[in-house]
């Protein structure tokens, strides 16, 4: 391994390495390549045994001719040719088992990569989420960990082949006529200058474009759904979309042009100089036959082995440009994996004790992090991600709902209620103050033991693009068919399930849109049922609605919130007059709080809100 890794590093060493290249990058490369030590010990030797064959083969020939021309015998001529064969044979049979072996660690290579980055990204906080396009980290595990994966199969058995062909070349054409190799080394230093030009400019090319791929898999992930789709067309704007996409494609195309014109001019200049040379071998190695001084058979084995010479010389200037080009996928990957998740479970996390939950918010202050802390400029298509610190947005906020009891979060839009409902389930962490569940602070609990412990209802109410079992079943894996059905019922959505031609197989569309508003928000209801969450979290879960479904799914909430501790969110009043407590928040602060009648007795905030909404029904008033 640290001598395949020296190889790496000789073909960089004096190329001009690509703007902003991370340094340690192959040390790290190494690492990921460390569980693959044995394949790629057998891959080596194989390359090794085919680039010897490579060059033994010219050797025989010039004895064949030798041989001819001598009138050594038939016997000798037929040997030579049937030692020829089986080196064939033994050749490909080799370059099969290399290819395997090559298979196995780029294909290995991918997997490991994949998950790593998938793994990395789901433990990144959701502000991440909020500022990173899509379609580049979908990127990032697409066209860069292919990239990153040539380093391991092409580059890497053609650097090993052609430096192994040229050292063999070398050595037995001086053994031939030193005369004649010097005369071919003559134009070497013509190798040498195109490609300490190569590597930077490749590699920026090549960086340029996964940028530019990323941003058209971004605009396509984004105008492909049926959200992104319907504003479209609602705006009247393909026109410009499919101009801004055809702008991106169309720099792609010239950088691939680009590219493709300056690596055939590069292996055309290189081709040509080794005709010249192979003309220079012809013209003095005849002479030198012509005078008796080199046999015939000499003078073809030089030529065939000078093919073994600037073939790989060829390949190994090219290498710079193939190596720079892998590892700026390499770096691309890195780059994610290097971003650290804001929230990490303790290793000696606790769980939630049994029984009843209670939830306490104790003097909690909260300001959202600073860009640069969780995010990357180029997920970003920004050129600086943001360093500025976020201003406080919850001051000293201080309550407790006991197990079985609701806590209801009014105000004006921005005032801090869904952020107060996100640190429940810890998608962020406070700055001061403590979060609890029955009186364990959620930065003490494990991962599972929130997740178990809250359930969250969000006003968009998110699905996947499956059937209605597996979104169900995504809360309780293995929940029996019996259990399904009843979260059903109980969400008021049975019925309609039983209805559909496939029912339960029925596939959703991505994001549910196949269903309507109201459907959709009581199967995610349903999924909340079946988790049997101890806690409730409902962030404006009617807030879409039309009465007729706000009714449904009211229902349906109410089957939901029995027996358990919720935190409600409410633009509606009339969804939270049941409520045990009410606090209205405005600015991050709770400036009211008491029950509906308390609230609208004392006249301030919360009856402005209920005035406001409800001047048209004095009588419910």
């Amino acid at each position: 391994m640290d001598n395949t890794w020296s190889l790496l590093r000789s073909a960089m060493h004096g190329a001009d390495a690509p703007r902003g290249l991370t340094p340690g990058t192959i040390r790290r490369v190494a690492r990921f390549a460390r569980p693959y030590w044995l394949n790629l010990s057998v891959f080596l030797v194989l390359t090794v045994i085919s680039a010897v064959i490579a060059v033994t083969t010219p050797v025989l020939a010039g004895k064949v001719v030798d041989s001819i021309v001598g009138r050594h015998g038939a016997n000798t001529v037929i040997t030579l040719a049937v030692l020829v064969a089986v080196l064939a044979i033994a050749d490909a049979g080799f370059g099969l088992v290399e290819r395997w072996q090559s298979a196995r660690i780029g294909e290995g290579l991918i997997l490991d990569l994949r998950r790593a980055v998938f793994e990395h990204v789901q433990r990144m906080p959701i502000a991440f989420f909020t500022r990173t396009r899509t379609g580049a980290l979908v990127s990032r595990l697409n066209n860069d960990v292919i990239g990153a994966q040539r380093t391991f199969t092409a580059t890497l058995s053609g650097l090993v082949t052609n430096v192994i062909q040229l050292v063999l070349s070398l050595a037995v054409m001086m053994t031939l006529s030193w005369q004649v190799t010097v005369l071919a080394l003559v134009l070497l230093p013509v190798f040498v200058l195109p490609a300490r030009r190569m590597g930077r400019r490749m590699a920026d090319l090549q960086r340029e474009s996964a940028q530019l791929n990323a941003g058209m898999t971004t605009q396509m992930t984004e105008r492909f759904s049926a959200p992104g789709a319907t504003l479209v067309k609602l705006f009247g704007r393909p026109r410009l979309e499919a101009e801004e996409f055809g702008s991106r494609a169309g720099r792609v195309r010239d950088i691939g042009v680009r590219t493709a014109m300056l690596t055939r001019w590069f292996m055309t200049s290189l081709t040509l100089v080794s005709a010249l040379a192979q003309a220079l071998v012809y013209g003095l190695g005849g002479w030198l036959a012509i005078q008796g001084q080199l046999a015939p058979g000499t003078v073809v084995a030089l030529a065939l082995l000078l093919t073994r010479l600037y073939s790989p010389l060829t390949a190994l200037a090219n290498v710079r440009v193939d190596v720079m080009t892998a590892l700026v996928s390499f770096e691309r990957i890195f780059e994610v994996l290097d971003l650290k998740p804001m929230i990490t479970e303790k290793p000696d996390a606790r769980t939630v004790p049994g029984g009843g939950v209670s939830v306490e918010f104790d003097d909690v202050r909260f300001s959202y992090p600073a860009a640069n802390q969780y995010s990357l400029a180029s997920l970003e298509d920004v050129s600086t991600v943001d360093g500025r610190g976020g201003d406080e947005v919850l001051h000293g906020i201080s309550f407790r709902a006991e197990p079985g009891q609701m806590v209801a979060l009014v105000g004006s839009s921005g005032a801090g209620k869904s952020t107060i409902a996100s640190l429940l389930p810890r998608l962020y962490d406070v700055d001061s103050g403590a979060v609890r569940l029955s009186g364990v602070d959620v930065r003490d609990l494990g991962f599972a033991a929130i997740r178990d412990t809250v359930g969250v209802v969000t006003q968009d109410g998110h699905l996947f693009h499956d059937t209605i079992r597996a979104n169900l079943e995504y809360a309780r894996p293995g929940a029996g068919e019996d259990e399904i059905w009843d979260a059903l019922a109980r969400a008021r959505l049975a019925e309609l399930v039983r209805a559909l031609p496939d029912g339960l197989d029925t596939v959703v569309g991505e994001r549910g849109y196949r269903l309507s508003g109201g459907e959709r928000q009581r199967l995610t209801i349903a999924r909340l049922l079946l988790a049997q969450p101890r806690v409730i979290v409902l962030d404006e879960a009617t807030a879409h609605l039309d009465s007729e479904s706000e009714a449904a799914v009211g229902e349906a909430l109410t089957q939901a919130l029995a027996g358990r501790t919720a935190l409600v969110i409410a633009h509606r009043l009339s969804t939270v007059r049941a409520a045990d407590e009410i606090l209205v928040v405005e600015a991050g602060r709770i400036v009211e709080r008491g029950t509906h009648e308390a609230l609208l007795a004392a006249g301030g905030r919360y009856a402005e809100f209920y005035q406001t909404q409800f001047a048209d029904e004095p009588a419910a008033a």
